[in-house]
């Protein structure tokens, strides 16, 4: 990883508040000039500092009603077990975001479906038919206080 500068967390901090901000409304926040502005996004993203840009979508707008955080716990530990159990929940559409954790559980997924309906299939037909898992606990989100939040950067 490259060393950062005030100016490359700068451009960060701008494109978490907003990624399609124009390069010239980055550098006159950053008070760089656009062109060492573009070079130091470019960089950035090179280096893989910047893995990429996308929508924030709202999930409910799309029908994505229930948001699920479950717990694995895996059988037998070793190495290839968890491997095979990351490589199964990297395979699911549903699960937005998955964690290797200590603690009671091994693994920490957020699932993201439709209802509970939709849970329930995925979960019959899906993850308890995963030979490396002993133990599955499901926590249902309620309601989402924060969501995405940018990261706070290090000072220089």
């Amino acid at each position: 990883m490259p060393k950062l500068d005030d100016f490359d967390l700068s451009i960060l901090d701008a494109l978490q508040e907003d990624a399609r901000m124009t390069n010239v409304d980055i550098a006159s926040r950053v008070n760089l000039s656009p062109s060492p502005c573009l070079r130091r996004v470019r960089a950035l993203e090179k280096a893989g500092v910047i893995r990429g840009y996308r929508a924030d979508i709202d999930r409910r707008a799309v029908g994505l009603e229930l948001t699920v955080f479950v717990f694995f716990k895996v059988i037998r530990h070793s190495r290839e077990n968890a491997g095979n159990l990351q490589d199964a929940l990297l395979a699911l559409p549903e699960v937005v975001a998955c964690h290797m954790i200590s603690g009671e559980a091994d693994f920490l997924a957020e699932v993201v479906v439709e209802d509970l309906a939709a849970y329930e299939r995925l979960l019959t037909e899906q993850l308890l038919t995963l030979p490396e898992v002993t133990d599955i606990r499901s926590n249902f989100a309620i309601r989402t206080v924060k969501a995405n939040g940018p990261l706070k950067l290090p000072e220089v």
